[in-house]
């Protein structure tokens, strides 16, 4: 049960986050949401801080399992960067122009600022490990003979890992998903270098499967599952 109540707190706590802001939601929502007492709570976080950097742990290695799929030697190359790019469309861009998920983690890091270092600390040590899967994507396609010219893949990678990032800014600004869409996989091939044949010259082996966020939940009220628990 103790494990449990320790995923449960987990798992509201980037819904909560996902679909709100880090300022805005408290330790008494996270709490009411997840059906837990205070007591429950801090007896196994000392601060929403922990909860965070725990709940940014658990989404990355959701992530993980996904990327790993995404780059797995059983894919060409440009399989490879096919299903990047899908992945990419899925997790980051979604369909919805009112709902554009992008990383609600580097989101709480921007509103935090440096602020709360522990905070920025975990973005800064997700950013790395993001930037391990875009640098292996480069070196693959670099050893393929697909790539122009001398490539960087450390450079090159933190260029793509930029170029996502503000396209989601965009795409929220502008609600214009299918325009970010369309441009998106061209950009990619521009910034990593890839020669003009091998543009849209393969198909992604990779469908989206559910991240460990899910569907938005009613914010604030407990779900039927918390709501037993509590009583």
């Amino acid at each position: 049960m103790s494990r449990d109540t320790y995923t449960r707190l987990l798992e509201t706590a980037m819904d909560l986050i996902w679909h709100s802001n880090y300022s805005a939601v408290g330790i008494n929502d996270i709490c009411k949401q997840a059906g837990v007492t205070k007591g429950g709570f801090y007896h196994h976080f000392e601060s929403k801080a922990s909860l965070f950097c725990e709940a940014t742990n658990y989404y990355w290695e959701s992530v993980k399992r996904q990327l790993d799929a995404l780059l797995s030697p059983t894919n060409s190359p440009l399989e490879q960067l096919e299903n990047v790019i899908n992945f990419v469309f899925a997790v980051k861009f979604g369909d919805d122009p009112d709902n554009i998920p992008g990383c609600p983690f580097l989101s709480a890091g921007c509103q935090t600022g440096q602020s709360e270092s522990v905070i920025n600390d975990k973005l800064v040590e997700m950013a790395k490990n993001n930037l391990k899967y875009w640098q292996q994507l480069v070196r693959n396609l670099q050893a393929g003979g697909y790539l122009e010219g001398d490539i960087d893949p450390e450079r090159t990678a933190r260029i793509l890992n930029q170029y996502t990032q503000g396209a989601v800014s965009y795409a929220r600004v502008t609600r214009d998903i299918a325009g970010v869409k369309s441009d998106l996989p061209i950009a990619v091939y521009t910034l990593i270098g890839l020669k003009r044949e091998y543009w849209f010259a393969t198909k992604a082996t990779w469908e989206a499967q559910p991240c460990c966020i899910k569907k938005p939940l009613p914010l604030f009220e407990p779900t039927a599952a918390a709501a037993s628990s509590a009583s």
